[in-house]
């Protein structure tokens, strides 16, 4: 692999970097210590700046008014995007919607593609993704119990998802339901679009996390689908292939997904080595002097330029041959890179100390909001069984 940046993307690299520290950075105190509603009209204001300058939704297709780049750029990019909370939703690249759009992109009928596709990239409205349900486990799709019941031209969706991220404020919900129960079980559930304000679909409330409930954006809501119903024409993609269109957006949204957690390290590398040099803990002694810091920061960096390599093979795998291909390599990357994401936080919140605990500084934010890396797009548990059944394999 090269591992060099060709001039125009390490250009645009540069580009982003100082957008997001001199544009988002200042942003960060306000939705912090506020909520997402309070920081809206500044962020709106930013994502306005983006579209001039270029720059917004770097992954989505230029014919849809994206910048077109690739899996490999924007994975670069989604680094730089990381080291701030606000910066995938400031350029327009934020999930769900950034995998909800490749789906429709991919899958949607000329009609679906006409109703929401552009004004899904432009941002004028956003979309949440329904699969996750409380009473069965995440990590088995099989077990979805959400039905959509044939009934004429009609879908009709009876069911109860959570954790659906950023369905505050969402004008579509991708739902994954059971459409044929009686076919093999890959091939019994299909993902359906079901606008927001559709009689039967209800947002119950943003779920709790860690002591903040969240709004908009940044919010994880419980839905109740009851009698919903939806025209067959909503269905995205074939009947029966939810779980084919499913692994589809998951792939390269691992991808984005690892690397915005490695623009989190640098973040928190950077506030930790920068706590450290300027702490005065005793008369002509600084924190940084303290032989285990230094051990931490060193640590933290050869961990995280480990897991960007594994992550660079990943995307480059798939880029190339698809993926199929980088199926072990995502695993891998998932779960290590959340276990470096987990290792450099934790310390970067320890050299800070009591700082660390409050909401002054985006280390406590990134403690409890990145927990769950570890679960969500699969529990690290479920990746490394994975895993290691695929390299037993050749042993027995």
């Amino acid at each position: 692999m090269d591992f060099s940046q060709p001039p125009s993307l390490q250009a645009l690299l540069d580009k982003i970097s100082q957008f997001v520290e001199s544009e988002l950075f200042p942003l960060e105190r306000t939705f912090l210590l506020e909520g997402f509603n309070a920081v809206m009209p500044g962020l709106a204001a930013a994502r306005e700046r983006v579209k001039e300058l270029g720059l917004w939704a770097p992954n989505h297709p230029t014919e849809h008014g994206g910048m077109g780049l690739d899996l490999m750029q924007h994975a670069a990019i989604s680094k730089e995007l990381g080291r701030s909370p606000l910066g995938h939703y400031a350029f327009g690249c934020q999930a769900p919607d950034a995998g909800n759009i490749e789906l429709l992109h991919q899958f949607g009928s000329p009609e679906q593609k006409e109703r929401w596709l552009d004004r899904l990239v432009s941002g004028e409205v956003r979309s949440c993704f329904g699969m996750t349900e409380p009473q069965v486990a995440g990590s088995n799709p099989n077990l979805i119990e959400c039905r959509a019941r044939r009934d004429g031209d009609d879908y009709v969706l009876d069911g109860q998802k959570w954790f659906t991220s950023g369905a505050d404020g969402a004008a579509l919900c991708i739902v994954m339901a059971v459409t044929n129960p009686d076919a093999p079980k890959y091939q019994q559930a299909s993902m359906i679009l079901v606008p927001t304000d559709t009689p039967g679909f209800e947002r119950v409330r943003n779920t709790p996390v860690m002591g903040h409930a969240g709004e908009g954006y940044f919010s994880h809501s419980e839905v109740s689908l009851r009698d919903c119903r939806v025209p067959v024409s909503a269905l995205l993609g074939p009947e029966g292939k939810g779980f084919t269109l499913a692994q589809t957006r998951l792939g390269p949204g691992r991808i984005h997904h690892c690397m915005r957690w490695l623009g989190i390290c640098q973040r928190a590398l950077e506030l930790m080595c920068a706590r450290a040099a300027t702490r005065l803990i005793a008369p002509g002694e600084m924190l940084a002097d303290k032989q285990i810091i230094r051990a931490w920061i060193a640590e933290s960096a050869a961990e995280m330029q480990a897991a960007e390599l594994m992550v660079q093979h990943a995307a480059w795998t798939m880029h190339i041959q698809g993926n199929k291909a980088a199926r072990h390599s995502i695993s891998m990357i998932k779960f290590y890179v959340a276990g470096v994401l987990q290792r450099v936080v934790d310390r970067a919140l320890q050299v800070h100390g009591a700082l660390g605990m409050t909401d002054d500084t985006v280390l406590a934010f990134f403690y409890r909001e990145e927990r769950a890396s570890r679960i969500y797009d699969g529990p690290d548990e479920v990746h490394k069984m994975s895993l290691a059944r695929q390299i037993l394999k050749s042993y027995r």
